[in-house]
């Protein structure tokens, strides 16, 4: 076959498959413009273990939206389903699209909590990139509790990092702890209570007995945790367990029974 009729046949299909998509792409078009929306399906897009969104609750934030059901299909406003969505504080992203078939297809993906954090004048979360956001009306993340003389008090409902970048440290610090918590379940099983004291210190209490370590700011994590397990392997065995463990100096274990 000849150059210029292969070039001619090629041409020719290039134009057709073009023809046959702008012919599709008008079709659809004229479909939104005719059908209806049927209603809503949500999509949590993440595989968190912690759920924190339910689909129902995405359903029920659609109704800020007013009435989309029943509208054509071209005038139901994507942009604006993503910006009610977003707002919510427990969101991280959203996305919204619409299929032929008349659905409005709404996918989040959730902020995950890692830490609660609750002051005299409430509480509210944070995740692991210590952004802050409030406390569920509906549901209660089951994470680390710090609580006590928090050194930051965010306004309620407030939802975005830290103001000063003294607060964030003090955020990322307590998130250093909480994450080598969750790194160890031995740890983790043992701690059940972190306690902020005025200054910013941290005390640790356990879910069992009556000890109170001092733990200091969240520094040294590692050492630290380490002379509270002489503490368990080397003190508590041969005598009565005491009332306070300080483990904030290096080389120090100071017990306290009253």
């Amino acid at each position: 076959m000849k150059p210029a009729v292969r070039y001619i046949i090629a041409a020719s299909a290039v134009t057709a498959c073009l023809f046959l998509w702008l012919l599709g792409d008008r079709v659809a078009a004229g479909n939104r413009h005719e059908v209806t929306c049927s209603g809503v399906e949500a999509i949590i897009a993440d595989s968190l273990e912690r759920r924190f969104i339910t689909p129902d609750d995405i359903r029920d934030w659609m109704k800020d939206y007013g009435t989309y059901v029943g509208l054509r299909l071209d005038s139901v406003d994507l942009k604006k389903v993503e910006r009610i969505i977003d707002a919510k504080s427990a969101v991280r992203k959203s996305q919204a699209w619409l299929t032929d078939d008349g659905v409005l297809h709404v996918s989040v993906t959730q902020r995950e909590p890692v830490v609660r954090f609750q002051g005299p004048s409430g509480g509210f979360y944070a995740d692991r990139e210590g952004y802050l956001f409030p406390l569920q009306s509906r549901h209660t993340a089951r994470v680390p509790v710090v609580d006590g003389a928090l050194p930051i008090q965010p306004e309620k409902n407030f939802k975005g990092e830290p103001a000063t970048e003294q607060e964030r440290q003090w955020v990322e610090s307590v998130l250093g702890l909480v994450r080598y918590l969750d790194a160890r379940p031995e740890w983790a099983g043992i701690v059940g209570e972190i306690n902020v004291r005025k200054g910013g210190e941290l005390v640790l209490i356990p879910r069992e007995g009556n000890e109170r370590f001092l733990f200091g700011k969240p520094t040294d994590i590692d050492a630290k945790f380490s002379r509270i397990r002489k503490y368990y392997e080397g003190i508590v065995p041969l005598e009565q367990a005491y009332r306070t463990v300080d483990v904030r100096y290096a080389g120090q274990i100071v017990c306290k029974k009253k």
